[in-house]
């Protein structure tokens, strides 16, 4: 599909058949202190948009800027939509939906963005690809690496949970740990790209990121029957996410397909609050410090933050910050009364829905329609149930053992 790129700051279209990252004009105003500037938006052409009403189905490739060379090879896309009936009883949500993004070939959300920039580096005859990630981008991005034969160097915090970066070597990745934050790795892959060549994944700074992961709300369209829900809520660290869900909605409207982009919460911890709380107040500054246990949200400057709150306002949506206690509450609650075992990051959005669960009947009705982004499996990050669940004790094998385990 033909595209142009549109600066989210100050508005300035750019035209090119090349790889291209930011803004020139407003990336050079970036000083390290507040959310970057210069990401840019791939804007579709509208022709081929409205085409697209005429199909009797959609799928997410119509709506990719690059095509997809040999799609079961990497086979993104198609994850299972639950409805956890006990949830949805005891919040009084009776049409509560949870997309399991868990699903991917690489346990994460993150597949989505990787599969479309493996599609731009085979487009643009490049086989190399380099990215700063916590974890879920590298694994995902070193998956696509391994099926498509792509050379993949990913830098990482050296703080990284082990599960995440044991996935990306096992896919061949060239790994480097970094004695630093995620904003110090990204830095040095941008770095590393400028000295090596090659395409760079990071999220945000290369606009193919967010035009893959919005391949979700195209999906979730067709799985809804060509519906969208009233309220989705995103988990949100640097934003990423959150824009590309915006952004696939977004191309559903312009292609007449739906007659509204759902309210779209931006739900995050409250101990990495960067983007709640530049909504709330406009101030673009970075935080001090980010602490929250959900490794995958834990973002000091987000690179997508200005697009994001952006996006908050023009969906009508809003922020809801939770706890980390709640969110390791409520990772524990989706496991034992729905059957879902999601990490920290992904458990922030349930986290979200069910503080807002009576605000959410009271505004809009009982038979609101709610989609609970899930982005992230449970088995990630395994040490964060260290010291609250444990293996019970080995009986002795015999029935008198038995019987005294539950008498």
């Amino acid at each position: 599909m033909r595209f142009t790129y549109e600066c989210c700051d100050c508005g300035a279209t750019y035209e090119t058949n090349e790889v291209f990252y930011q803004c020139p004009k407003c990336a050079k105003e970036n000083d390290g202190t507040s959310f970057p500037k210069g990401n840019v938006i791939v804007k579709l052409n509208e022709e081929d948009l409205q085409k697209l009403s005429k199909q009797e189905h959609v799928s997410m490739y119509d709506f990719f800027p690059y095509p997809v060379p040999d799609k079961d090879v990497y086979p993104v896309g198609g994850t299972p939509l639950a409805t956890p009936k006990r949830l949805s009883k005891k919040y009084k949500l009776k049409n509560l939906v949870c997309k399991l993004d868990s699903a991917l070939p690489s346990g994460s959300f993150k597949d989505r963005a990787s599969q479309l920039i493996a599609a731009q580096a085979i487009h643009h005859n490049q086989n190399k690809i380099a990215l700063a990630s916590t974890g879920n981008a590298g694994a995902a991005m070193s998956c696509a690496g391994a099926a498509y034969g792509l050379e993949i160097v990913l830098f990482v915090p050296e703080t990284a949970p082990i599960n995440k970066l044991m996935q990306s070597v096992l896919y061949g990745a060239t790994v480097v740990p970094v004695k630093g934050t995620y904003d110090d790795a990204f830095a040095l892959s941008i770095a590393y790209t400028k000295e090596f060549g090659g395409i760079n994944r990071n999220t945000a700074y290369n606009p193919m990121t967010i035009e893959g992961k919005k391949s979700v709300s195209i999906e979730l369209f067709e799985q809804l029957g060509r519906n969208v829900p009233d309220v989705m809520y995103v988990p949100v660290g640097d934003g990423c996410i959150y824009a590309g869900v915006y952004k696939g909605f977004y191309d559903l409207l312009q292609a007449g397909l739906i007659e509204k982009v759902p309210y779209l919460v931006c739900a995050q911890s409250k101990q990495s609050n960067a983007i709640s709380s530049a909504w709330k107040t406009g101030n673009f500054t970075n935080l001090p410090k980010a602490t929250t246990r959900a490794d995958s949200i834990s973002v000091e400057s987000p690179a997508n933050g200005r697009m994001a709150v952006r996006y908050i306002k023009e969906s009508e949506g809003w922020a809801t910050e939770v706890e980390d206690s709640e969110i390791l509450d409520s990772q524990l609650e989706l496991a034992k009364e729905a059957g879902i075992f999601v990490e920290p990051a992904a458990a922030c959005a349930w986290a979200a829905l069910r503080k807002d669960s009576d605000m959410l009947v009271e505004r809009f009705g009982e038979d609101v329609k709610v989609c609970c982004l899930l982005t992230g499996t449970g088995f990630k990050d395994m040490a964060v149930f260290q010291g609250s669940v444990s293996i019970p004790e080995a009986i002795e094998n015999s029935t008198e053992a038995v019987h005294e385990r539950f008498s």
